[in-house]
């Protein structure tokens, strides 16, 4: 995003709005602290007719987020390690169960919140804090242990650790898929102890590199991570003073119900309003209307105009309540350029496009250019023994094809992840330059000077730390106030640890599962990591916006180890699932940090979720595909299993292993590998138009934002868009601008609300209806509830080529 010292906050993502001559930050009972003032903790009543504006990224973080803090409340007690470690179980497992299920959710930060909000809140109430019995003149007495249990009213603290230690385990790991594809597809892997710690170096290494990297993608004030503030503003409300917030919490409580039950409503019951398109109401004949208005079944259509009234189908990675405005704008330019490009290109009939499905991810053997007559690929008959490509198999199979529209968000992946690079250092540079300025000549030179070599002699004394960090006016003053609070931070040397020790065992494991990944190989996917989670982290931790890196690292490998799945696999886990791990857990941080948490205990319970969410997620994948391979190979699978996450992996690893004659300078799909060059052209017109006219607006095109949506409805159901926009606009401009005082008290809880009841009744229907227990009940078929043999769920067309 723009630079922190344009007039537009790029990071924030909103226009600059007209400002009073006086403004403030509210602060506890309605007090006002300007914004310079902030860490001072000096106060101002407001004056008459001023307004609570949300302008910048200090504002946003300092009006929703009270900057206060008690440093005497106590955080490591029995509830957090208790239910910490019994919510990293149950995230983890859920979590890899899911990734084994035909209907795949995500465990989401809310729902984990929510819960340990309830748990840890009945210990408290439930377990005495001291027990004083006289049984048969017999007394029995008891304080100690009992205030051990309980020691007093569940905390903000405490859920905030709670929190973040299961957020930290709630994940699949990537090194499970590929230890699951190599058991169904390559004859298993040789050592399960290698495959334990291939699953924990795979994620704690992307904690390491998380830490390394905090002072940039995590401290600056810039560096909202926007996804964690209606968490934030959740538990704060939560666990304020009751009279201040009972109010607020009576209002959660009415929306989160209120959503609850909706969602029984398009999930199960009236399906049809997952989306309604009047234009496949008008005309149920129309093959064109399908794909361009459809959206509302899997793989059906782009959408365009399709009302979704289905919370989980419009906010399934974005909620339009707390993604930015800037976001917004440059997605809804990327939306409407995916339409033209996915239709240009069917139609217009490239790469025979019109002989394949409009949307598929598969690979396909084209019989016949001329009509629709194909198969699905079989990559069976293309390797050997070693499982590695045969090329005089593959010559005689023949190149595979891939539908147009899924070329296309290759094409605009690999084009966006170019262009996020020029653009960050072109407009961010001063937010990332903090990553590398310790190779300066000037610093080199101290460091490797006698005075730099006797660095223990001449430490930084901590009053002098404070004090610089006082004085840097790019931090956040929720960090600056743990600083003040006297909290001791986590020396580098600990994050350094993390990554040497989990490097030197990655590469044992990596030989032990005979991965095909040489030294070297692994040596780079750590570098790629380092710079992509400085990039893509910033990006993600200013905009809210995550880029999908997998297709990228996938190509990567493909050119770097030719004709070696397996080895792609690896390389893949170790900087896509890395990457990934580093901006969670560097989104956790920014938690632990708006929270107040001491940043040594973050370390721990961060290192203690990772461990555990590991360790869990390695015990579930080897139970379910030692249990469910032959259905798990299986094409269908069954409506409780599928193995078509790994099917689609291990095709991918497949398609990037002979990515040379796929997609280099000549072959069918070049323009996939030619668009790498052509990205780091595109974000140069605008800082021009910058530069020739001073105005930083032009700073307000995001492309890779753009570029990344331009090919993002390659997949999917695609009906929640248009309310999506809808909604972000109603909230993030007319309100945030208009009724800035709401915005404040009220947006990012309502946020929290709608995704913590969508999620838990996805849960439970998960369980209770889809066959996620053993057996579907799908609710009997009407007018509202389609029957998808002869309808799709929006009454479009139903395309023959997808049955």
């Amino acid at each position: 995003m723009a630079s922190s010292s344009l007039d537009v906050k790029m990071a924030e993502a909103q226009e600059v709005l007209p400002t009073p001559e006086t403004k403030g930050v509210e602060g506890k009972n309605g007090a006002f602290t300007r914004d310079n003032d902030v860490e001072q903790g000096v106060k101002y009543e407001p004056e008459e007719g001023v307004t609570a504006l949300v302008e910048t990224a200090t504002d946003l973080v300092t009006k929703v987020i009270h900057v206060e803090d008690d440093p005497n409340m106590t955080v490591v007690t029995f509830r957090v390690v208790f239910l910490g470690l019994g919510l990293s179980i149950f995230g983890s497992v859920l979590q890899e169960i899911f990734y084994f299920k035909p209907q795949t959710i995500f465990v989401s930060l809310i729902f984990l919140t929510v819960w340990a909000y309830i748990l840890g809140d009945l210990m408290a109430v439930l377990i005495p804090t001291e027990i004083n019995w006289e049984i048969g003149g017999l007394r029995i007495t008891d304080g100690g242990f009992l205030r051990f249990l309980n020691p007093g009213p569940f905390n903000s603290k405490e859920h905030a650790a709670i929190t973040i230690m299961a957020s930290a385990a709630s994940q699949s790991a990537l090194a499970t898929e590929a230890l699951a594809a190599q058991y169904l597809f390559y004859g298993g892997y040789p050592s399960k102890a290698a495959g334990i710690f291939i699953v924990l170096t795979s994620q704690l290494i992307g904690f390491g590199v998380a830490g390394l990297l905090r002072d940039v993608i995590v401290y600056p004030t810039n560096m909202i991570w926007p996804m964690t503030i209606p968490v934030s503003s959740l538990l704060e409300t939560i666990h304020r003073d009751r009279k201040e917030t009972k109010r607020k919490m009576r209002v959660w409580y009415a929306v989160f119900l209120a959503i609850f039950v909706w969602e029984i409503f398009p999930e199960y019951i009236f399906t049809t309003l997952i989306g309604i398109s009047i234009f496949c109401l008008a005309d149920q004949h129309n093959l064109f209307f399908t794909n361009f208005f459809g959206g509302a079944t899997g793989n059906e259509g782009l959408g365009v105009l399709n009302i979704s009234f289905d919370w989980n189908y419009i906010a399934p990675f974005f909620n339009p309540l707390w993604y930015p405005l800037q976001s917004t704008v440059n997605t809804l330019i990327g939306i409407v350029g995916c339409y033209a490009l996915f239709i240009g290109l069917y139609y217009g009939n490239i790469w025979e496009a019109k002989s394949l499905p409009f949307l598929s991810q598969e690979l396909f053997n084209l019989t016949d250019a001329n009509s629709t007559t194909y198969n699905v690929y079989n990559q069976s008959l293309i390797l050997n023994d070693k499982f590695e490509i045969e090329y005089e198999k593959l010559d005689a199979q023949g190149i595979p094809y891939l539908t147009a529209t899924y070329v296309a968000y290759l094409i605009t992946t690999n084009m966006g992840m170019t262009a996020t690079l020029v653009y960050m250092l072109l407009w961010n540079w001063h937010d990332l330059k903090a990553a590398w300025s310790w190779a300066s000549p000037s610093i080199l030179q101290k460091v490797f000077s006698t005075q730099g070599l006797l660095f223990w002699r001449n430490q930084e004394t901590p009053e002098e730390r404070l004090r610089r960090k006082e004085n840097d006016p790019t931090l956040d003053p929720h960090y600056k106030l743990i600083l003040r609070n006297k909290y001791i931070e986590v020396p580098l040397w600990w994050w350094t640890a993390v990554l040497a020790v989990c490097w030197a065992v990655g590469l044992g494991c990596l030989y032990a599962l005979e991965s095909t990944l040489p030294w070297w190989g692994f040596i780079l996917a750590t570098l790629f990591t380092f710079v992509f989670t400085l990039f893509f982290g910033a990006q993600y931790g200013m905009t809210g916006f995550q880029f999908n890196l997998q297709p990228i690292f996938q190509m990567l490998a493909g050119y770097m180890f030719p004709g070696r799945p397996l080895a792609n696999f690896y390389f893949t886990c170790f900087t896509y699932n890395a990457t990934n791990q580093a901006q969670l857990l560097a989104k956790d941080l920014r938690l632990a940090q708006y929270s107040h948490l001491p940043p040594r205990i973050t370390f721990v319970i961060q290192i203690a979720g990772c461990v555990v969410g590991a360790l869990m997620n390695w015990v579930m994948m080897e139970t379910i595909v030692s249990a469910q391979a032959p259905i798990l190979e299986s094409i269908q699978g069954t409506s409780i299993w599928s193995g078509q996450n790994i099917q689609i992996f291990n095709t991918l690893a497949i398609a990037w292993s002979i990515a040379p004659k796929m997609f280099s300078i000549g072959a069918r799909y070049e323009w996939v590998t030619v668009v790498f060059l052509l990205g780091f052209l595109v974000p140069i017109p605008a800082y021009i138009m910058y530069k020739v006219t001073g105005n930083r607006l032009w700073g307000y095109l995001n492309p890779s934002i753009i570029l990344w949506f331009m090919g993002n409805l390659y997949v999917g159901i695609n009906s929640g868009f248009t309310t999506f926009f809808i909604i972000a606009f109603v909230f993030q401009w007319y309100i945030r601008k208009f009724y800035p005082r709401f915005f404040v008290e009220w947006n990012y809880l309502i946020s929290a609300a709608m995704d913590g009841g969508t999620q838990i009744m996805i849960f439970i229907l998960t369980f209770a209806v889809a066959g996620g227990s053993g057996t579907a009940h799908p609710f009997p078929t009407w007018a509202g509830n389609p029957d998808l043999s002869k309808h799709n769920t929006d009454y479009c067309m139903v395309n023959p080529a997808n049955q």
